[in-house]
C-alpha cells in the first residue's frame, strides 16, 4: 500500500471516522476515498492534505536522504584518470568480459 493510502486510511480510522463521513466532510463520494485509500493511490499533496485535514490531521513534509546506489569513489577514481587512462581501462574491462562469454576469445 502507498504510503499516501496508508496514512489516509490510518488517520480516518484514529478519528474514528467510516470513508462515507470522511467524504461527507470533503464533499466527495465514500468511493472516492476508497480510490484514494487503495493500494497504489498517488493523490496530489494538495489532496491528501485536504483528506488529512477533514480526519484531524496535518501534513509534514520532510526530504530525507536516500542512498543513490552509485559508487562514488569509484566514480571519483574514474574522474581523476586522464583520457587516455579511461580508453585502457574499458579496453581492459572489454577484453574481460569477452574471456566470460562463451564462443568469444578466450571464452569457454
Amino acid at each position: 500500500m502507498s504510503q499516501a493510502a496508508t496514512a489516509l486510511r490510518d488517520a480516518r480510522r484514529k478519528s474514528g471516522l467510516t470513508q462515507a463521513q470522511l467524504a461527507e466532510g470533503l464533499g466527495t463520494s465514500q468511493a472516492a476515498i476508497a480510490r484514494l485509500e487503495r493500494p497504489g493511490a498517488n493523490p496530489t499533496v494538495a489532496t491528501l492534505r485536504r483528506a488529512l485535514r477533514a480526519a484531524g490531521y496535518g501534513l509534514e513534509l520532510h526530504a530525507a536522504l536516500q542512498p543513490s546506489g552509485v559508487d562514488l569513489p569509484q566514480l571519483l577514481h574514474h574522474l581523476n584518470l586522464t583520457p587516455a587512462e579511461r580508453l585502457r581501462a574499458h579496453q581492459a574491462a572489454y577484453d574481460n568480459m569477452r574471456r566470460l562469454v562463451p564462443g568469444t576469445d578466450g571464452g569457454g
